[in-house]
């Protein structure tokens, strides 16, 4: 099954594991094995999301391994390789104040409080301290921390911008 929706990006598959269809999991869940809660994955292929079920699924040392209903085989399973894992949105928590999925964000316009424009949203990193945007403006790129209150003054979804107390060098 084929689907145009943007999931929210839960991880992508990384490996090959065995020989009867397993695949290497990197999980960007917390904690990692919370994308095995979720029976149907859509799937990145080619530019189009497809849904596969989940047979079964553990962790195995520090990575996650999957195998997918009717995927028995090592070369049935590489065709998946690199591939982006998603799952719907309305399969997802509601997120609570201030929390939002980085899906929602990425698109979004980012403007200075001054109302200077930057750029957009082009994707967020997860650096260990706090999560980073990347602002696609004119021309160039800037790497903006994450941190509302401090950094991030307003996220406005409805209005589709996030206003910023950034300066740009």
């Amino acid at each position: 099954m084929l689907t145009d929706k943007k999931p929210v990006v839960l991880g992508r598959v990384s490996g090959l594991f065995g020989v009867r269809g397993w695949l290497k999991i990197h999980s960007y869940t917390k904690p990692r094995d919370a994308i095995l809660n979720y029976q149907v994955w859509l799937i990145e292929l080619d530019g189009a999301w497809r849904s596969v079920d989940l047979a079964e699924g553990r962790r195995q040392g520090k990575s996650i391994v999957a195998r997918f209903r009717d995927i028995c085989d090592r070369d049935a399973a590489a065709v998946f390789l690199n591939s982006t894992i998603g799952v719907e949105r309305n399969l997802m928590p509601e997120t609570g104040k201030d929390e939002y999925y980085w899906t929602d964000l990425e698109g979004l316009r980012v403007e200075k409080h001054a109302g200077d424009y930057l750029g957009t949203v082009a994707y967020l990193l997860e650096t260990g301290s706090n999560d980073v945007m990347v602002v696609k403006g004119e021309g160039n790129e800037v790497l903006i921390p994450f941190i509302i209150g401090d950094v991030i003054k307003d996220v406005n979804l409805d209005e589709g911008k996030i206003v910023v107390e950034w300066e740009v060098d």
